[in-house]
């Protein structure tokens, strides 16, 4: 069984007007947000192999939290995620070696979101569905189980969709 964890980047800042969109760093807010879904991963026992993480600042920034709670931080390649399609991050997951049991993509929406909903297939959990259909904010993380190969993630069972606030952070106790 393979294993995939899709995260959004956690809350970039907007406090500089003119910086390009690709350059934001993360909010206060982010930075609580990163470490949380990471020590969530961590106690869950969701430990990926192989990162693959956008670019872009926040990205990074949210990768470099994450990690940090993790027991043992996977190997990380940097990938062209920013702005990417559905289609277009799945492509990069493709290329993943059949070594590894479980990946991470850390990006950005609306590719990753539609990503999530799109590998949703039968006998995927109707909490994570329901949630995934509400909303997928800053450092939201979707979990797909699949049979197979990297290149063929399909069909594909959503087992969780997480988001900061179900794991007990308010908006308030972000910043």
């Amino acid at each position: 069984m393979r294993e995939l964890l899709l995260l959004r980047h956690a809350k970039s800042s907007w406090d500089d007007p003119d910086l390009d969109d690709f350059d934001r760093p993360l909010a206060e807010r982010g930075v609580k947000a990163a470490c949380l879904m990471g020590r969530e991963l961590a106690a869950r026992g969701w430990l990926p192999d192989l990162a693959l993480v956008s670019p872009a600042p926040r990205t990074r920034d949210t990768w470099r939290l994450v990690a940090a709670e993790l027991p043992v931080p996977p190997r990380i390649a940097f990938k062209a995620l920013y702005d990417a399609s559905a289609a277009d991050i799945l492509s990069q997951i493709g290329q993943t070696a059949a070594s590894s049991g479980s990946l991470l993509v850390i990006g950005h929406n609306p590719g990753l979101e539609h990503l999530a909903r799109q590998l949703a297939g039968p006998g995927s959990d109707a909490k994570a569905l329901k949630r995934l259909e509400e909303k997928f904010p800053t450092a939201a993380l979707a979990r797909v189980v699949f049979e197979g190969d990297w290149s063929v993630v399909s069909p594909a069972r959503l087992t969780h969709c997480l988001r900061p606030k179900d794991l007990g952070l308010r908006p308030k106790d972000l910043g």
